[in-house]
């Protein structure tokens, strides 16, 4: 216990204090009165209450790392056991495949395999979880300290929904091919109101599915582009991370938090004469489609109202310009085929040359790990795309007898 008070800034001391107060007689339960409560301990059943514990992680960190409760490591099936007692009566706060819960003993010395928890039982499962909570809740400046205090080193994993986030983009794309060819096969076609709108609500596009079926597309090639974006966004912190541009869970944080642009020159080389074409030319995409929808999605040029005269209506459009924020003048429109063709182009450059190996990794969905981004494993990673799937290989395995709990 006096080596866990020594790593705690000085603060932290009454947090630890207050919550060991919380638990009250909730003690560690010490070595096994008998060889027979030993056997009890590992014939132990779930409890209803126990099932409404908090995270795992917040558990062991409070049990184990702020309160040094004594704990059992990993068998088969578990990854940790704190054996405990409350008012002298044994019992387990244990991390399970199945999840987290209060394990009662099987306190019949006969017994061969773990039976039902008691009502008694059950009512002091409860009592534990209420008491567990509550230091829980007060142990919460100690969990930001841990936060904070693990986002500067690099024992780190950054989630990776890469292939989700591109599959939304794929989808969105493919629907503005399907609603463009259709719009094609129906051009000639003509319908009539069938009386669920008004009048006054009818517009142009209701009576020609031709007409409807290009706005639709239109719509599904904007949401593509702004899918395009996001997935950009994301996966750019991860290879930024392969490539060992940033190792800390600080570095991470930063990045996630600045602009595409950033993002965009942190994990490429803008000094590259093709991968700075592209760059422009997305960063153009990205201001006309932003401004777009920033300005109320008036016009694809920002075309936001018209004054008369003797021109006729004359379309004006806002700016960006804080010192002249209306023009009559403005860059074209963007089309939404042009657009993403522009994207598809970006997407088969990113994954060339010596970052083809990266696409493997973004496509697996495995987190990328901040440890290996120090110690040379992406570097070697990084080499080719066989060495590539043979790492991903490796931590699927690890992830799988991890989730299996099969140590």
């Amino acid at each position: 216990m006096k080596n866990q008070e020594e790593a705690l800034p000085p603060e932290l001391l009454a947090v630890r204090g207050a919550a060991l107060s919380a638990m009250d007689d909730l003690v560690p339960a010490g070595p096994p009165g008998s060889a027979e409560e030993s056997k009890s301990f590992f014939l132990s059943s779930w409890t209803k209450a126990g099932r409404d514990l908090p995270p795992h992680y917040l558990v062991h960190f409070l049990l184990i790392d702020l309160l040094g409760f004594p704990y059992l490591g990993r068998w088969e099936k578990v990854a940790w056991a704190v054996p405990v007692r409350l008012g002298g009566k044994l019992y387990g706060v244990e991390h399970r495949k199945m999840g987290m819960g209060v394990f009662a003993p099987n306190r019949n010395p006969s017994a061969r395999s773990s039976g039902v928890a008691s009502e008694g039982e059950e009512s002091d499962a409860r009592e534990i979880v209420r008491r567990i909570k509550r230091a829980v809740d007060l142990a919460a400046p100690y969990f930001e300290w841990r936060a904070q205090t693990a986002a500067k080193g690099r024992d780190i994993n950054v989630v990776n929904t890469s292939a989700a986030l591109f599959e939304r983009y794929r989808f969105f794309c493919e629907q503005f091919e399907l609603k463009t060819s259709e719009s094609l096969l129906r051009r000639e076609e003509m319908t009539t109101s069938d009386g669920g709108l008004p009048g006054y609500k009818l517009r142009f596009a209701h009576l020609f599915p031709s007409i409807r079926l290009k706005e639709e597309a239109e719509w599904s090639a904007q949401a593509a582009i702004e899918a395009f974006f996001g997935w950009t966004e994301h996966v750019f912190i991860h290879l930024a991370v392969l490539q060992g541009f940033i190792r800390t869970g600080e570095e991470v944080a930063r990045l996630a938090a600045a602009d595409w642009k950033t993002k965009f020159r942190t994990a490429l080389d803008i000094n590259d004469v093709v991968t700075k074409s592209h760059y422009d030319g997305l960063l153009t995409l990205r201001t006309q489609i932003r401004n777009y929808m920033a300005h109320g999605a008036f016009g694809k040029r920002g075309e936001a109202f018209s004054f008369h005269s003797g021109a006729g209506a004359v379309p004006v459009l806002l700016t960006r310009d804080s010192r002249h924020g209306y023009s009559l003048t403005g860059g074209p429109a963007f089309d939404e085929k042009a657009a993403l063709l522009q994207i598809e182009a970006f997407v088969t450059h990113l994954w060339t040359g010596t970052r083809e190996p990266a696409k493997e990794y973004m496509e697996s969905e495995v987190p990328t790990v901040l440890t290996f981004a120090s110690d040379g494993t992406y570097l070697l990673a990084m080499r080719s795309v066989d060495a590539m799937e043979q790492l991903i290989k490796r931590q699927l395995d690890a992830q799988e007898r991890a989730a299996n709990m099969d140590w």
